[in-house]
């Protein structure tokens, strides 16, 4: 083994006994980023991509297959990271040591997964608490993990990435949004050409990111107690938000579909399909009339909060913030109006592992990232 090898795998060459933690998330030359691994082959390149939300830490642990990826591990637990930020401007001691955890398991599976590159992402809780560098700092301190903190362009693209195979193939294009806990993203899509060489990057007409999402505005207008009126005040904020956009592009929507992705949408396909647990098989790629949401959402808003809580698909953890997602969900649709809505429980992480992949050339000829 090469002196240059060992450092990569932080060893020391005199004795190969490690000598610092080993850090995940190191920027390679490419200016993307690479996982450290443990040197052992196991099965050709594997590629892991870890979304830091506000609400929530994900993980996806994947390898490339002919034309798309085989996922082989992942992660996901609710840590409300964002929680507070509003009201403080900073992230809370407690959220910090949720996400350290969560972390930390992040990394234990990338290790033993043999993970040779990863990209490791940070959103809105991030991008505007106080503290977002320190909190940062002392993630790279105990957990070994560096976080990139991407700008909201970057997030809306990836998620454009991770979902554009949902598209259907004879819609003329898709009115895509991400629901967040701390930012939502609007993205309007025409029809990706077919790629032979995996998945082909999305067609961005326009795109906007909202500084609204469910952690946040449910902090503003309260999530526990939600009368018909504060869902509307939550529904008009968004919309005032919407309006410019929509009026740039809200224009034309024949043949046109909505898509989806984030915990609302899940939710409220998994109460339309009156799942008794969630099941992402049956969610994922999954479609809805403009109706059948309504149906939904009409229930949703007349349920209490206890209510909220028992019901499978929503439990204590999504309770106090179903409802804003609602909001968000509805003012998009009124600017909006489209008959139909497919379902994409995936997104960030998705688009994150198809952007390395594609940068990595393994579905044949090396290809640009999308924009």
């Amino acid at each position: 083994m090469t002196d240059e090898a060992r450092d990569t795998l932080g060893l020391d060459p005199a004795n190969r006994a490690p000598r610092r933690r080993l850090r995940w998330g190191r920027r390679s030359s490419r200016g993307s980023f690479d996982g450290a691994s443990d040197g052992t082959d196991r099965g050709g390149p594997t590629y892991a991509a870890l979304d830091l939300g506000t609400n929530n830490c994900r993980l996806l642990v994947a390898r490339p297959t002919d034309d798309s990826f085989r996922v082989i591990d992942a992660f996901s637990r609710i840590i409300r990271l964002g929680e507070g930020v509003t009201a403080s401007g900073r992230l809370s001691e407690a959220a910090i040591d949720r996400a350290v955890v969560a972390l930390a398991i992040c990394r234990d599976k990338m290790k033993n997964r043999g993970v040779t590159r990863a990209r490791l992402i940070a959103t809105e809780a991030c991008r505007t608490a106080e503290n977002g560098a320190e909190f940062r700092a002392r993630v790279v301190e105990q957990v070994g993990l560096t976080l990139e903190i991407i700008d909201r362009e970057t997030e809306a693209t990836l998620a454009a990435t991770g979902c554009t195979p949902l598209m259907d193939p004879q819609a003329e294009g898709v009115v895509l949004f991400d629901i967040g806990g701390g930012s939502s993203e609007l993205v309007r899509l025409d029809r990706s050409p077919v790629s032979p060489r995996g998945p082909a990057p999305p067609q961005i007409r326009g795109w906007i990111s909202l500084p609204n999402g469910v952690v946040t505005l449910a902090e503003r207008h309260g999530g526990v107690k939600v009368t018909r009126e504060i869902y509307e005040a939550m529904v008009d904020e968004v919309a005032a938000m919407i309006a410019p956009f929509a009026e740039k592009y809200g224009a034309g929507l024949e043949g046109i579909h909505m898509l989806g992705t984030s915990g609302t949408v899940t939710t409220i396909a998994g109460v339309h399909l009156d799942l008794k647990r969630y099941d992402r098989r049956r969610v994922d790629g999954c479609w809805m009339s403009d109706d059948e949401i309504s149906g939904v959402m009409e229930r949703l808003v007349a349920m209490s909060y206890e209510e909220r809580v028992a019901s499978p698909c929503i439990g204590p953890e999504r309770a106090d913030l179903v409802l804003a997602g609602c909001a968000i969900l509805e003012a998009i649709r009124r600017a909006f109006p489209c008959p139909r809505l497919r379902v994409a429980d995936r997104g960030l992480r998705e688009g994150l592992l198809v952007q390395m992949m594609r940068q990595d050339g393994v579905w044949g000829e090396a290809q640009a990232a999308p924009p």
